[in-house]
């Protein structure tokens, strides 16, 4: 049978009787002694009838002859993963089988020389911007590419993925990279401090609420744009900090075994800032300052 989407309890009888005879008009057709494929034509445009919230819930029969219908059909028929199988089937014969040896090895193990921290944001791809390759960077998104502090008992995709890329795979390299138009910077930088609203969005950016703070002291003046840009890049440095936190990556930095670096990638003019966290020995311990700023563009 047929069902539509029944918009109102009131009229069950009309709906109950539209169904039956939809479910009747449908046997006929089925019965009817047309040639193969012009009954599959007709019977394919019957069973496209559409809801709709009229008191039956139940269109009519389209007609096939409205250039409208058709139209409407065609873009109810398309598939939006049909361009992502052509991509993956050009990406098997013209990457996968032709370095087929690479593939095999990689998935045997894995031994990438970088961590990659991003945002989630669809117009910031590590892979495409830095020409990453399979196997040469463990990458981790999250909403604005921030890192949490460390908790001994706190659960964070970060903290586990960052766990499990410098005490198991044991990455050389950790880089975060933030971008321009941050929509997870200016949700922080737009809270109020009155509001108590539960959101996941706000409870995560939240981790950066310092980076804020040191941008309102040090750019309170300009513009909300300006403020956000530079918050964009304080809030990188603020989870380059927090990764400090860590007891088992402080311990590879102070033995020379792993490095720390913020990236900024500007989509407006395709541009890329890089910067690096060194550990410097002292009679105290050790202290950390960024330097090797560097612009590519």
């Amino acid at each position: 049978m047929l069902y539509g989407a029944l918009s109102s309890r009131n009229a069950v009888g009309v709906q109950r009787r539209s169904v039956h005879t939809m479910s009747m008009t449908l046997m006929r057709q089925l019965r009817k002694p047309y040639a193969h494929g012009s009954r599959f034509k007709s019977v394919k445009t019957f069973c496209r009838t559409m809801a709709t919230n009229d008191s039956c819930g139940l269109a009519q029969e389209p007609h096939k002859d409205s250039e409208k219908n058709r139209h409407n059909w065609e873009v109810i028929d398309s598939d939006p993963f049909d361009s992502l199988k052509d991509r993956f089937l050009k990406f098997k014969k013209q990457n996968y089988l032709k370095n087929l040896n690479h593939y095999q090895n990689l998935a045997e193990d894995q031994s990438p020389k970088f961590m990659v921290i991003a945002c989630v944001d669809s117009r910031v791809c590590p892979s495409k911007i830095l020409g990453f390759e399979p196997g040469e960077a463990f990458t981790v998104r999250n909403v604005a590419n921030l890192v949490p502090p460390y908790q001994e008992h706190g659960a964070s995709e970060t903290s586990a993925a960052l766990e499990f890329a410098v005490n198991t795979l044991e990455v050389e390299n950790i880089l975060i990279v933030g971008h321009s138009r941050c929509a997870g910077i200016r949700a922080l930088m737009s809270m109020e401090p009155e509001d108590d609203s539960k959101s996941f969005i706000r409870d995560w950016v939240c981790v950066a609420k310092g980076a804020r703070l040191s941008t309102e002291a040090a750019v309170g003046n300009l513009c909300f744009d300006a403020q956000c840009t530079h918050c964009e890049k304080e809030s990188i440095n603020s989870s380059l900090l927090n990764l400090l936190t860590y007891p088992w990556i402080e311990r590879r930095l102070a033995e020379g075994v792993l490095s720390l670096h913020g990236g900024y990638y500007d989509f407006t003019n395709c541009s890329f800032n890089k910067w690096s966290m060194v550990y410097r020995k002292s009679l105290k311990g050790g202290f950390f300052s960024v330097e090797k700023y560097s612009t590519w563009s």
